[in-house]
């Protein structure tokens, strides 16, 4: 019996989800995050705004988490749902910790459209970028060497690549 589209997003989305984790420990570098997604993907980040093609989203994650991971930033899943090409995950920015071990976290969503053959064509994240910077200030966090600025004016549109806007409907 073939898998669901469903079935199928969600197993694709425990890969990412296996190989983020690997990222955020050292143990791969973020430019292979960009191998899940389609060559005409669009990737939407709060800060940096949207990024398009595959290759600029593999850029764009190593550009973007230059001095953040290793640096006690990570991403664990909370929970994720997928219905139609659409999935949506719930996690958790952890920005480090504090003296206690108690984790600096601020919550954070991702609305992806799977495309089929194990890759996804959108991912639009959301972070509350206000208590992003209140988190920040409160940890009196200083950018370290190799950080790199989100550009002052990123491209804000959230629209699916028009190629595969037709997902959006189903």
């Amino acid at each position: 019996m073939a898998a669901t589209i469903e079935q199928e997003s969600l197993r694709t989305y425990e890969r990412f989800v296996s190989v983020r984790d690997e990222i955020d420990r050292g143990d791969k570098p973020w430019s292979v995050l960009a191998d899940f997604f389609t060559e005409d993907a669009a990737y939407i980040d709060p800060a940096w705004g949207r990024v398009e093609g595959r290759e600029a989203i593999r850029d764009f994650f190593v550009k973007s988490m230059t001095g953040l991971t290793g640096n006690g930033w990570s991403t664990p899943e909370n929970w994720t749902m997928a219905e139609g090409h659409r999935l949506v995950s719930q996690w958790d920015q952890v920005l480090g910790h504090q003296d206690d071990g108690t984790p600096w976290v601020v919550p954070g969503l991702s609305i992806l459209y799977y495309a089929g053959e194990g890759l996804f064509c959108y991912s639009h994240d959301m972070l509350n970028m206000t208590h992003i910077g209140q988190t920040m200030r409160a940890m009196s966090w200083t950018p370290p060497d190799g950080f790199h600025m989100p550009p002052r004016q990123p491209n804000r549109d959230v629209s699916l690549p028009r190629a595969w806007a037709h997902l959006a409907k189903g």
